[in-house]
């Protein structure tokens, strides 16, 4: 069976992990504090602020912020759940905006079609690492007095203008889920602008602490911490940095190899007539971390009975990117090319291990059962 994702891991994470378990420090310490560094060089920011997981990372922006009862929060429906829930956690409504039919990402246009006056911040995300266009959102947000948090959880080495994809943001967010080009098993990343923001953040994520455990463990007096507000348990450990910062060397070859697979998925897929897939925006280059494409009108089956299909052949695929409005959990929403897209598209395997012979398989098996 050809995975649709392997994570590149090895020796060298195993070996950075078993040292961070033989220091004896494995909870959040030394590792944790080096890698928020490092990732925030890599990602163009000021600062780093190691966290639990992607939506964790998405809870503490908007609670930063201060979003509450009674703000909306404009968010694509075509994505993961938890971009939805953020704002869920902290009382606000997500509002669902429709996103562009080549990108997956929001728009000014689509912010506007459902801006009120109760609308307090916008979620834009890179959908698949495809990056959003960041100047005309800061613009349209800025204009309207607006928050603009960019959901990076899939971005990780995507690129906007040159430069690193959520380089000039004010907050983001950032996922280590084994689907992600960068993995702690689980794991997540705020990357602020504001040093202040980011001290809050780090106090925010360690149950409201004024003195972290760390600096009380490694003090040479007595430290006394208080609680000024309430806070979360939402922190990265040890173990999980360790392996992070070998991830971390290894990224640059793992999108390099990445973008080498999709061009050849390009070649390859364009003997099959109506199908499109992702691609580069003019503004920017996308990580490939997710390779959708989006069936032919003329196909008559669903993305289901593709999937079914390529299992059979030996494929594992998913269906394409989710469409939240259409959850229980939700209420509707008139969202067209969402649905659409959500709907046709289907994720085909892209992995750093991948061979050209497995790439062969899973386009031989797509083309028959589309034709």
């Amino acid at each position: 069976m050809i995975p649709v994702i392997r994570p590149w891991l090895g020796e060298e994470e195993a070996e950075a992990a078993a040292a961070a378990v033989r220091s004896g420090w494995v909870a959040q310490g030394p590792r944790v504090a080096e890698f928020e560094k490092e990732f925030a060089g890599y990602a163009g920011a000021a600062e780093g602020v190691a966290v639990s997981s992607c939506t964790t990372a998405l809870h503490l922006a908007l609670h930063l912020l201060g979003v509450g009862p009674g703000d909306e929060v404009v968010v694509p429906s075509f994505s993961f759940i938890a971009t939805a829930n953020a704002a869920r956690y902290v009382g606000a409504t997500p509002v669902f905006a429709d996103v562009d039919p080549l990108t997956g990402n929001l728009t000014p246009a689509t912010i506007e079609a459902v801006r009120t006056p109760r609308t307090a911040a916008v979620i834009g995300v890179h959908q698949g690492g495809v990056p959003f266009d960041v100047d005309a959102l800061e613009a349209v947000c800025s204009k309207q007095s607006l928050a603009l948090v960019h959901d990076s959880a899939c971005a990780a080495g995507s690129t906007y203008r040159g430069n690193p994809v959520s380089a000039s943001a004010s907050l983001a967010t950032w996922s280590f889920h084994p689907r992600k080009l960068l993995t702690t098993g689980e794991g997540g990343m705020l990357t602020v602008s504001d040093p202040d923001q980011a001290a809050r953040l780090r106090r925010l994520r360690e149950h409201g602490m004024s003195v972290s455990a760390a600096d009380r463990h490694t003090s040479s007096g007595v430290k006394l911490e208080s609680y000024d507000e309430v806070g979360f348990n939402y922190r990265m450990t040890d173990i999980q940095a360790a392996i992070g910062l070998v991830q971390l060397a290894k990224l640059p070859d793992v999108i390099e190899r990445r973008r080498e697979l999709a061009a050849r998925y390009h070649k390859l897929l364009a003997e099959i007539d109506g199908l499109t897939w992702v691609t580069d925006p003019d503004y920017g280059t996308t990580n490939y971390q997710s390779f959708w494409v989006v069936l032919p009108d003329s196909y008559e089956g669903t993305s289901v009975d593709v999937l079914e299909g390529l299992l059979t052949r030996g494929v594992s695929a998913r269906r394409g990117i989710m469409a939240s409005h259409l959850e229980p959990a939700y209420d509707k929403a008139n969202l067209p090319v969402t649905e659409h897209l959500t709907s046709r598209s289907v994720i085909l395997p892209l992995f750093h291990q991948m061979a050209e012979s497995e790439q062969d398989t899973v386009v031989t098996a797509l083309a028959e059962i589309i034709r």
